[in-house]
Formats: structure tokens, sequence, C-alpha cells
């Protein structure tokens, strides 16, 4: 299922119910088919969205490290298999929270049901 999210200041992006969903816990908001994010709950939103991408980007360094460190081939990281990590998923949605909360707007979503 798809998820619009659009912004009365800067357009609109399409994105994955599910892949919204784990953005939307991060944040706190409840995954309905409508909602909004008024200005004022832009800055908390961007915070929480920048503080989960700089923990998993510390967590992967530390891992990469340890992989390193241990001189080990993973199968994974040899099977072309390749992972889209928390950061290109959420960097879309805080580009526009951004442009959105600098504009004073506010974003709305939509989709056909709770995701």
């Amino acid at each position: 299922m798809l998820v619009k999210i659009t912004s009365n200041t800067s357009g609109e992006i399409i994105m994955f119910a599910e892949h919204l969903h784990a953005l939307f816990q991060i944040i706190g908001k409840e995954c309905t088919p409508r909602g909004v994010f008024i200005t004022e709950q832009l800055p908390e939103a961007i915070a929480k969205l920048h503080q989960a991408v700089d923990k998993e980007k510390q967590e992967l360094h530390e891992a990469e490290h340890q992989l390193h460190k241990m001189a080990h081939d993973d199968e994974d990281h040899n099977s072309g298999k390749v992972n889209v990590h928390l950061a290109q998923r959420a960097h879309p949605l805080i580009q526009m929270m951004e442009w959105t909360l600098k504009e004073g707007g506010f974003i709305l979503w939509e989709c056909d049901k709770d995701f």
C-alpha cells in the first residue's frame, strides 16, 4: 500500500506504508488513513528522525569496525544483497519537514486504511 504525503509548501512524496510506518513509530504518530503534522509538531518530529538516523549510523559504523577487526567475510556482505538504511528512507521526509517548517506550513498524509 502507498501513502501520499503532501506539504502545502513543498510538494508531495509517496512512500510504501510499511516504510512510513517505521518512521511514524520513531516520531510517535499513529498510522491512520489520514493525518497531519502542524507546524508546531515539525521540530520535534525532525529531531526524532535525525536522532534515529544518527543512532543507526553509529551502530553501522561500529558493526563495520567489528567486522574489519575480526577479518571475517560475512556471506550476506558478499552476496550482493543491498540493504536500504533508515537514513535513506527518512531523508525525503526529513527534507519535506524541514522545508515545510521553514515556510511555516503543514503536512498531510492519506492512504486507503490504517498502516
